[in-house]
């Protein structure tokens, strides 16, 4: 892909439009003026009770003098739809549209999966191992999990408190359903996953949202936990390494945040671990529940997608108590069941490929840590720009506030970490994320899960669409 600036074709010429969830206008559909999806307005009483006052909205569906009632759940009312997700299907409508888009918002590894899961798997198939499974996982996998949570994170287990889903975020929804209840309070650092919220609020569960800084690397201070805690507070979301920031927690910083937990009874912690092999030296990982007295009260949650490169495999696992998993186990066996059973034996596979997945995965972290390192002297070039290098997973959370306020050549105003993605977007042809889907508008997420190449081609384009602009705030 040539290291130049595209432009970008009239979308109306390419036979559609475009229109993220939430676009209330037919201006939101162009692509000039595309809005990212906003946070749907939680219903107040008095609309609800309105809505059940007027007459049904019609579908488009009548029989006879008949309406169809197309309203829906307050519960779903109150979740906004997913940027990433968004984003990562328009700029793949563009691209097969013909548009050259570079699409870096998406949190999945380039790589292949390794060659030993992909034969177990392909073996599974040709020996009939096609029929479902436990509703918790196999014995099989499951006591492979427990001898890895034994030896890499020093965590004991017994495979009834284990349970494989499809998918670590089917496991982390779940376990904020399982334990909270309504009013209950979900404390979420921010920066934060963007489902983390919206997953509480389908507990009915409140989101706490506690700020950190790009100049403490994104990481909580306990002090502000301690503050922040109230008789409502049920779980407490902590993700290390870091989705978006690629911050990683020390493991004195998990001892102060410990102790404070270890204070009030009621609060449990989910600690979500599903990037915990993408890490760079000097860094290492610690498991929250390997911590005196946090076994107790922490819900661990990993999986293969990142690690292994498995994200179509669909394999995750949450362990913990067994009183806990047990619920988690109970809503499982409501709605999905039992993962697959191709997966599971693919991941015995993964598994047993060594510590911490042996060459396979460190290949694939040497190359994610080169591709960090050539982003962070790239972007630190650029006037204005804040960096927290990233210790672990593949994102780089940037701050480009300076910028805001500023006046791009033919775009306009930049007022945001949303507007600034949709510039980047329509004239440098690069899919980001912005930051404000992450709790923090100051920044946009760059995954670099692709190619050095492609990388070094987003940025000069990145570069070269932000020469027309220049920081609004001296620097």
């Amino acid at each position: 892909m040539a290291n130049s600036l595209h432009t970008l074709p009239n979308p109306s010429r390419l036979g559609f439009r475009y229109q993220f969830p939430g676009a209330d206008s037919a201006s939101d559909t162009a692509f000039g003026s595309i809005s990212f999806p906003s946070r749907l307005p939680a219903p107040s009483l008095k609309s609800v009770q309105y809505t059940k006052k007027v007459k049904p909205v019609m579908a488009g569906h009548v029989s006879g003098n008949v309406s169809v009632d197309i309203s829906l759940s307050p519960r779903v009312n109150s979740v906004k739809p997913s940027k990433t997700v968004a984003i990562t299907d328009q700029a793949t409508a563009l691209v097969q549209a013909g548009v050259p888009v570079i699409r870096l918002a998406a949190g999945e590894p380039d790589f292949d999966t390794p060659a030993p899961i992909v034969e177990a798997g392909i073996n599974a198939i040709r020996d009939g191992y096609t029929r479902y499974t436990p509703n918790a996982g196999t014995l099989e996998v499951r006591q492979a999990i427990c001898h890895k949570l034994k030896e890499e994170n020093g965590i004991s287990y017994t495979p009834d408190q284990i349970l494989v889903s499809n998918g670590a975020k089917q496991s982390i929804l779940q376990a904020v359903v399982a334990v909270c209840s309504p009013g209950d309070e979900v404390i979420i650092p921010a920066p934060f996953w963007v489902s983390y919220p919206e997953m509480a609020r389908l507990a009915d569960a409140t989101p706490v949202i506690l700020p950190t800084s790009i100049e403490a690397n994104f990481l909580l201070d306990p002090k502000l936990l301690e503050a922040k805690i109230t008789e409502k507070s049920r779980l407490l979301i902590l993700c290390s390494p870091s989705n978006p920031t690629g911050s990683v927690y020390p493991k004195e910083l998990l001892e102060k945040i410990a102790e404070i937990v270890a204070k009030h009874p009621r609060l449990l912690v989910l600690s979500d671990e599903i990037y915990e092999h993408i890490i760079y030296a000097p860094a290492t990982h610690t498991s929250f529940a390997s911590l005196p007295g946090m076994w107790e009260r922490t819900l661990t949650v990993n999986g293969f997608s990142k690690a292994f490169a498995m994200t179509g495999w669909r394999l995750g696992y949450i362990a913990g108590p067994k009183h806990f998993v047990s619920a988690c186990g109970k809503i499982q066996s409501q709605s999905t069941s039992g993962a697959s059973s191709i997966s599971q034996k693919a991941a015995v596979a993964a598994l047993g490929m060594g510590y911490a997945g042996g060459e396979a995965v460190a290949t694939m972290v040497k190359a994610f840590r080169e591709r960090r390192d050539y982003l962070v002297k790239s972007f630190g070039e650029l006037a204005g720009v804040k960096i927290s290098e990233p210790q672990g997973a593949f994102y780089l959370f940037l701050d480009f506030s300076s910028y805001y306020g500023a006046e791009a050549v033919g775009f306009g105003v930049i007022n945001n970490s949303e507007s600034l993605c949709r510039y980047l977007l329509e004239k440098g042809q690069v899919a980001l994320v912005p930051g404000d889907a992450f709790g923090d508008d100051t920044c946009i997420r760059i995954s670099y899960a692709e190619s050095l190449s492609i990388l070094q081609d987003a940025v000069e384009r990145i570069k070269k669409a932000l020469e027309a602009v220049r920081p609004a705030v001296p620097v």
